[in-house]
């Protein structure tokens, strides 16, 4: 019965869940040098993965939420943090997060685990890591748990541990409290950004029949994933997308420990993202609920060297496992 108790317990303003989300974004300052190596996929695509190494065996595989990047404040917490503690980093960009465009009409989305599948691979075949463990966010965080749970019965002995952070785990149920009124700012940052990058590659791709009207209009994830992730990545719908995406069905199948860490005030996540249940009936897959954090904070006060809690908790659990 993996529930862990929670020591996490900020002051009083980062109990509020929009306050802690927002503060490590817009307030936190990292200090990263990476080394990119780009790497050509197997469809002929690329994808830009950037090393933080510091000479060890163990390297964490650090995989950002929508719209983000290696250059995301959480990711560049982690690497600091792990390379403290003489770990090695790479932070995997996902398709079109790098700083440029990748060259296929596709980039990536919530449930795009061959990539991850790649990356792995691609580490394991090129490295001489003794330990893998995979950490990620957000959307990054829900291709860990698929992954994990999905490539579960072919994965290198290699791979210690998992861990994924404030994840959505059931697509719909997030959709439908991401377009609530009180996500209203957030909602339209992300389509900001979505909506650039799919009117590029409409420009690009001309054989791709975009319904500019619907893009401009678009409010929602909905909206969003039925004119670009639905059609180009061959779903017939933004249900069938979310359905088939989201990695709680793929909890029950995870057989190397692995590590959800989430809290109830997240305001991204509807109620099915919280699955007790699965962590109840699993011997591999642990989950820590905390009271506060929102989404991807998890700050505990103004004080710098009191900030480092998640970093810590991922550390832990990585060394319980290695």
């Amino acid at each position: 019965m993996p529930l862990l108790k929670s020591t996490f317990f900020p002051t009083l303003p980062f109990r509020n869940s929009h306050f802690n989300t927002i503060y490590r974004a817009l307030f936190m300052k990292e200090n990263v040098r990476y080394s990119r190596k780009r790497v050509t996929t197997w469809d002929q695509d690329f994808i830009d993965l950037d090393f933080s190494l510091v000479g060890s065996k163990t390297l964490v595989i650090l995989i950002h939420g929508l719209e983000g990047s290696s250059q995301s404040k959480y990711i560049l917490a982690a690497t600091s943090e792990f390379n403290n503690e003489a770990i090695d980093t790479v932070a995997f960009n996902l398709r079109s997060c790098s700083g440029e465009d990748n060259l296929l009409l596709k980039t990536y989305h919530s449930g795009k685990t061959d990539d991850v599948h790649f990356v792995v691979n691609h580490i394991i075949d090129n490295y001489s890591y003794e330990n893998i463990v995979l950490a990620g966010y957000s959307l990054g965080g829900n291709l860990t748990l698929k992954y994990m749970g999905e490539f579960a019965k072919t994965q290198s002995p290699k791979i210690k541990c998992a861990i994924a952070v404030s994840v959505p785990i059931d697509l719909a149920s997030s959709s439908v409290a991401m377009s609530s009124y009180k996500n209203k700012i957030y909602m339209e940052a992300f389509l900001k950004t979505l909506r650039l990058k799919v009117l590029e590659k409409a420009h690009k791709f001309p054989e791709f029949k975009l319904e500019k009207d619907k893009l401009f209009k678009a409010k929602a994830f909905s909206d969003f994933d039925a004119l670009y992730t639905a059609p180009v990545f061959g779903f017939s719908g933004a249900e069938d997308y979310w359905e088939k995406a989201s990695s709680k069905p793929y909890l029950k199948s995870i057989e190397t420990p692995t590590l959800l860490i989430t809290s109830k005030d997240d305001p991204f996540l509807g109620e099915a993202c919280y699955p007790i249940k699965e962590a109840k009936a699993s011997k591999n897959f642990y989950l820590e609920i905390t009271k506060y954090g929102g989404h991807v904070g998890f700050i505990s006060s103004f004080l710098i060297h009191q900030n480092r809690w998640l970093e810590n908790r991922m550390l832990n659990f990585i060394k319980q496992n290695l």
